[in-house]
């Protein structure tokens, strides 16, 4: 185990989950971890500048940075901060990026357009940082644009114990649905885990940003339906699809996302939805719109992400947090054992 405790580095973008996790930490034996003194200000143009108070010459660096909204802004402060650490010779630096903003940008989709989670992933290279740790990536794919180790933990699991919670441990009538087709492999995965089956809505599209239709494949009839998904931004499909089962004979529908961006009408629409919840991680900071809607409802992520610094720090399996069981002890504030019935 390294002679020195990690050190904490927090932006402008989720400040309160930065505290979240430099707390949480702070909880393990013997690890006093604050979030060090800096400031992160811009210039009446925009420009960002950073200063860092603090002393971090050989320390082992984490920046706390999404790259959500604004996230030209957010990933500039990110890269800045990476700048300033390099020069004042850190020994490591280690970005923790709960939301990895440009990540649907991770291919070309038509003639002439660019791969900008690429692009990403070579300024933060550029820019000094040594290691990523991020949360549930769009595509999976992204961890190859980078020369250097990227950590990819995932929502499932938390969510897996979410479920169990909420629904006493009975499975016996949910149902997980992917929202489309691309995501079968995300709604599977968290099927397996809680035991429940699966089935799939497909959309048509006739142009770019508009369904034309739904498809359920697969009998939702009598079921309580999770739909599970990595992004909701507008909620256009979301509730589109919510619709669709309840039609189809679904006796309630519920959703979880790893990243709620929840742009633009999003919170209004899932206001007036039919969906019963809505849930989503703290990856992205709230909106008051947001945390004053009934049906939307916020899991932490600190925990597990400094479980994942921590073990980052000493050498240590970040893998290990993939599984379920590993996150039982972590979330057990959250979610008693004798509550979530496995």
């Amino acid at each position: 185990m390294p002679a020195q405790d990690p050190k904490l580095i927090s932006g402008n973008a989720n400040r309160a989950l930065a505290e979240a996790i430099s707390r949480r930490m702070s909880m393990h034996r013997g690890m006093q971890v604050g979030l060090v003194d800096a400031r992160v200000e811009r210039f009446n143009d925009g420009e960002i500048f950073v200063e860092v108070f603090e002393n971090v010459r050989g320390e082992d660096m984490f920046i706390i940075q999404p790259t959500s909204k604004p996230a030209n802004d957010n990933l500039m402060e990110l890269l800045i901060i990476t700048d300033a650490l390099r020069r004042s010779s850190a020994a490591r630096i280690t970005a923790v990026i709960p939301y990895f903003g440009y990540a649907r940008q991770d291919r070309r989709t038509k003639a002439r357009t660019p791969i900008s989670a690429k692009l990403v992933a070579n300024m933060m290279v550029t820019a000094g940082i040594e290691r990523v740790l991020t949360l549930d990536l769009h595509a999976a794919q992204i961890q190859g644009f980078f020369d250097i180790p990227v950590d990819n933990l995932y929502a499932s699991p938390v969510f897996a114990l979410d479920i169990l919670h909420q629904f006493n441990g009975d499975m016996s009538d949910v149902m997980v649905i992917s929202p489309d087709v691309g995501g079968v492999a995300r709604a599977r995965e968290l099927a397996t885990r809680i035991g429940a089956p699966l089935a799939i809505v497909d959309k048509r599209r006739e142009k770019a940003g508009e369904v034309a239709g739904m498809t359920v494949i697969g009998d939702v009839s009598g079921h309580k339906c999770v739909i599970v998904d990595d992004i909701c931004d507008t909620a256009g499909t979301l509730c589109k699809a919510a619709d669709v089962l309840m039609e189809a004979g679904a006796t309630e529908v519920h959703a979880y996302t790893s990243h709620g961006v929840l742009s633009g009408p999003a919170v209004e629409r899932i206001t007036g939805s039919v969906l019963k919840s809505l849930v989503i991680t703290d990856t992205i900071e709230a909106t008051a719109a947001a945390k004053a809607c009934p049906n939307i409802r916020v899991v932490p992520t600190a925990p597990m992400f400094a479980q994942a610094i921590v073990n980052i720090w000493n050498g240590t399996s970040v893998s290990s947090l993939f599984d379920t069981a590993s996150l039982v002890p972590i979330y057990e504030g959250l979610y008693p054992k004798g509550m979530w019935g496995r």
